[in-house]
């Protein structure tokens, strides 16, 4: 018995405002609690198929998120129900503090001062940002800033997370540390990345755009093993080879 479904796309189709095409009939089906990863070119839409699931971006088709339309009448609760992190997180940084930052969400649905607390103590533990409550997101490093953007929308207790290019601009070790983070939140996840390690070790689904439409959707798992298919991508087939190994190795280990 497959689980529910909470995000429905029927034949989206989406122009930039000159008209150029981005999404051409795209279908999407995301289940209860999966990890998906958007892969794809620069260019192929990935964000852009993103956008449209808070209703940021309306194209042509039909949206549909935890069984509510994307339409006017509930991007509200659209939007309390879906976490949209940016690429950049100084989109979506504004308060004085890391504290009034993950507390706004909270505070504008109408929680309490106690509720609100526990919400953003909640939501810095998970990212591994305790202690930095006084500080500005602005003093903070790129990875630190990221989590915090993160956090601002766990604390708002959205049921599905929809993550854009979370590792870009990191080094090694801020992207580790993100990923692992990412890794422990149970929520449904959307993951626009052009890194293939990211949707190898977050997801384990993986839909790939080129061009504005959906070429593939198919286990990462197999996608780590097709050649053909990540040579066409522009991914590094021997090093996909060697994740899927371990991948292999590690689910060996934990059985």
């Amino acid at each position: 018995m497959k689980p529910n479904k909470v995000i429905e796309i029927d034949h989206l189709s989406y122009d930039y405002p000159d008209g150029t095409p981005a999404l051409r009939d795209i279908d999407l089906v995301v289940y209860r609690n999966e990890s998906v990863a958007i892969l794809g070119p620069n260019g192929a839409g990935k964000s852009t198929l993103l956008y449209h699931l808070n209703g940021t971006l309306r194209g042509d088709g039909k949206v549909t998120v935890l069984g509510l339309p994307v339409e006017k009448e509930n991007l509200k609760e659209i939007r309390r129900r879906v976490g949209l992190v940016f690429q950049n997180p100084e989109d979506q940084l504004f308060c004085p503090t890391v504290f009034d930052d993950v507390a706004f969400g909270p505070l504008n649905m109408g929680l309490d001062e106690e509720g609100v607390g526990q919400r953003v103590e909640r939501a810095l533990e998970m990212m591994g940002l305790k202690g930095l409550e006084g500080r500005s997101a602005h003093h903070l490093s790129e990875g630190e800033k990221k989590r915090v953007a993160l956090a601002t929308v766990l604390a708002m207790d959205s049921e599905i997370l929809a993550l854009d290019e979370p590792t870009d601009n990191l080094d090694p070790t801020g992207s580790r540390m993100l990923i692992e983070r990412i890794r422990l939140i149970p929520q449904t996840k959307v993951i626009v990345t052009h890194h293939l390690p990211v949707a190898a070790d977050l997801c384990e689904r993986a839909v790939l755009l080129r061009g504005g439409r959906k070429t593939e959707d198919l286990p990462t798992r197999d996608l780590l093993r097709n050649r053909e298919l990540l040579e066409q991508f522009g991914f590094d087939a021997d090093f996909a080879q060697w994740m899927y190994d371990r991948r292999k190795y590690l689910s060996s280990t934990h059985s």
